[in-house]
C-alpha cells in the first residue's frame, strides 16, 4: 500500500486548484491511499489572479471557478486564506509563519505561488508619476494590498510601458465609459474614481513593432470596439511585412486590424488611444524638475524621453539615434513580473523558483525530496489559464508517481541525489497549531467563509445591477462575524 499523502500547496490560485483537482480526481475517497490536501494563501480569499488580476469586463474567464468550487466540496481538502509563508508580505492583515513551521506538518509540499513582483524599467524608477500596471491592477480589483487610488481627475494622458494584455486591460480601463463598467465586477469606491477621470488619451509604446506585440488579437479587437474613443492611425510603412517572412495566423489578423483602425473614426471621439512602435523609454523628468509653473497646475505632466528604435536582423531593438519626447501624466509600465525574491528556492536568473520536471532543486542541483512547484512559480509569468492547467496536471503526474513508487514515466527508478526537508509520515490531518487558532479567532478563513462572502457579494451585487459588489477584507471578516453569530 503506497503511503499518505499530506500536501500543503502554497498558493491558491488557478495553478494550486487545478493540482489539487486532478489529485482528488485521480486518487478517489475509494482509494487505498490516504490523502489530504490543505491550500495557504496569503489573500483571504482564493483563486488568485482569477478575483485580482483578470479584468472586470472579462467575466467569462472566471468560469474556471465552478471547477475550483467543486474540487472544494471533497472533504481531503481544505483552504486557509490570510496565512502569509515566509516570504514579505504586502497584506499588513495575514497571519505570517515561516516556512519552518509548515514543515513538519506534511509529506510533501506545492509552491503555486505565481510571479507576484513586478519587473520595473531601469530608466524609469517608481514615483508618483511613475507606476507598474499591478498597482492599477489591484487598485480596479480591490486586491488587500489596498494600493492607492490614481488621481485620475488631474491626469489627462497616459503613457503604458508594453505592448501586452495587461497593458491593454489598463487601457481599457482607463477609456471605457464608466456606465459600460457598472453592469461588471468593478467595485463602488472604482467606479467612483472612474468617473471623475479627466484622461483624454492612453499611449501605449512598445520598443518593437506590431508583429513582436504581445497582445492577442482578442484584445485588439477589443480597444478597435471601444463606444467613446478612436485609435490614431498608424504609419502604412509600420504595417509594411518584410520580404520573406512567414506571418502566423494571429500577426496576419492583427495586422488585419491595426490597418482598418478603429470603428469610432479618428477625430470622432473625445478620448483617443495609440500605439506607440519603435520607442523605447530612456528617462522621465517630472514636472518639480521642470519648474514650479508645470508642478502647481491642475494636471501637471512629466516629461517621457523616447529612443527610436528599429530590429537587428535578430528582431532585437536597437537605437536609431534618433529621440523624442512625450508630454504625459502619468507612465504606468508592464514589463512582466517575476516571483518573490526571497521565497525559498529562488533563481536570480531564472526569475522563478528553480526546478526539473515540476520538481524543486536546491542551489547546487539536488532535487527537494517531495517539494514541487507549479504554474508561474515554476516557469515564469507566461502563458494563459489553459497553459497553467496543462502545466499542473503535468506537475500533478510527477507528484503521484514520486508518491506510488518512486519511478519515472519510462518506469526507470530515479537515482538523482535528493536533499530531505519533510518528514516521511506525519502524525495527523491538521494545520499547524497556530493556524488551527488564528482559523477559530476569525483572522483565517476557510472555504465555508469564502463561499458565505461570495454569496453575499454576489446579492449585494444583484442589488446594485451588477456581477458582484465586492467586499475589503474589513467588510468580509465583520460579515462573518456576524453571520455565525446569528
Amino acid at each position: 500500500m503506497a503511503p499518505p499523502i499530506k500536501l500543503a500547496i502554497v498558493g491558491a490560485g488557478p495553478s494550486a486548484f487545478y493540482v489539487a483537482s486532478r489529485i482528488l480526481s485521480l486518487l478517489p475517497a475509494s482509494s487505498s491511499q490516504s490523502l489530504k490536501i490543505h491550500l495557504y494563501d496569503r489573500l483571504w480569499a482564493p483563486h488568485g489572479l482569477v478575483r485580482y488580476g483578470v479584468a472586470p469586463d472579462h467575466p467569462e474567464v472566471k468560469n474556471c471557478t465552478h471547477k475550483f468550487d467543486a474540487a472544494a466540496t471533497d472533504p481531503r481538502l481544505r483552504f486557509f486564506g490570510n496565512v502569509n509563508i515566509d516570504t514579505p508580505s504586502p497584506v499588513p492583515h495575514a497571519l505570517s509563519l515561516p516556512l519552518s513551521a509548515l514543515l513538519p506538518h506534511y509529506t510533501h509540499l506545492l509552491f503555486s505561488t505565481g510571479c507576484t513582483v513586478p519587473i520595473l524599467h531601469s530608466a524609469l524608477p517608481p514615483s508618483s508619476y511613475c507606476v507598474p500596471a499591478l498597482s492599477l491592477v489591484h487598485w480596479y480589483t480591490q486586491h488587500p494590498s489596498r494600493p492607492p487610488a490614481p488621481p485620475l481627475e488631474r491626469i489627462s494622458h497616459v503613457s503604458l510601458i508594453g505592448q501586452g494584455n495587461v497593458s491593454l486591460d489598463v487601457a481599457r480601463m482607463l477609456l471605457m465609459p464608466p456606465a459600460e463598467l457598472a453592469k461588471h465586477d468593478v467595485p463602488a469606491p472604482v467606479l467612483a474614481v472612474l468617473e471623475r477621470s479627466a484622461v483624454q488619451h492612453v499611449s501605449i509604446i512598445g520598443r518593437r513593432g506590431p508583429l513582436q506585440a504581445a497582445f492577442t488579437v482578442k484584445e485588439l479587437r477589443e480597444m478597435m470596439n471601444l463606444p467613446d474613443a478612436a485609435m490614431v492611425p498608424l504609419d502604412p510603412a509600420v504595417l509594411r511585412v518584410p520580404d520573406g517572412l512567414t506571418l502566423t495566423r494571429q500577426q496576419t489578423r492583427a495586422l488585419q486590424l491595426l490597418g482598418q483602425g478603429s470603428k469610432n473614426a479618428f477625430g470622432s471621439t473625445k478620448k483617443t488611444w495609440s500605439l506607440d512602435f519603435f520607442r523605447s523609454p530612456t528617462g522621465l523628468v517630472t514636472p518639480e524638475s521642470l519648474g514650479a509653473s508645470n508642478a502647481s497646475s491642475s494636471q501637471p505632466q512629466a516629461q517621457l524621453s523616447l529612443a527610436h528604435t528599429t530590429l537587428d536582423p535578430d528582431a532585437r531593438a536597437v537605437p536609431t539615434g534618433e529621440t523624442s519626447t512625450l508630454a504625459t501624466s502619468l507612465v504606468v509600465t508592464s514589463l512582466g513580473h517575476r516571483a518573490e525574491p526571497t521565497a525559498p528556492w529562488y533563481d536570480p536568473g531564472l526569475g522563478h523558483l528553480r526546478t526539473l520536471g515540476g520538481r524543486v532543486l536546491d542551489t547546487v542541483g539536488r532535487t527537494v525530496r517531495n517539494v514541487y512547484a507549479s504554474g508561474w512559480a515554476s516557469v515564469g509569468a507566461r502563458g494563459v489559464l489553459a497553459s497553467t492547467m496543462m502545466d499542473a496536471y503535468a506537475v500533478t503526474d510527477v507528484i503521484l508517481r514520486d508518491a506510488q513508487g518512486e519511478t519515472r514515466a519510462d518506469g526507470e527508478a530515479t537515482t538523482v541525489e535528493q536533499v530531505e526537508v519533510l518528514p516521511r509520515e506525519v502524525g495527523d490531518d491538521a494545520p499547524p497549531p497556530e493556524v488551527e487558532r488564528a482559523l477559530r479567532e476569525g483572522l483565517v478563513t476557510d472555504y465555508e467563509a469564502w463561499r458565505m462572502v461570495d454569496a453575499e457579494e454576489v446579492r449585494r451585487g444583484e442589488a446594485m445591477r451588477k456581477e458582484r459588489e465586492r467586499m475589503s477584507w474589513d467588510e468580509a471578516r465583520s460579515f462573518l462575524a456576524t453571520a455565525r453569530a446569528q
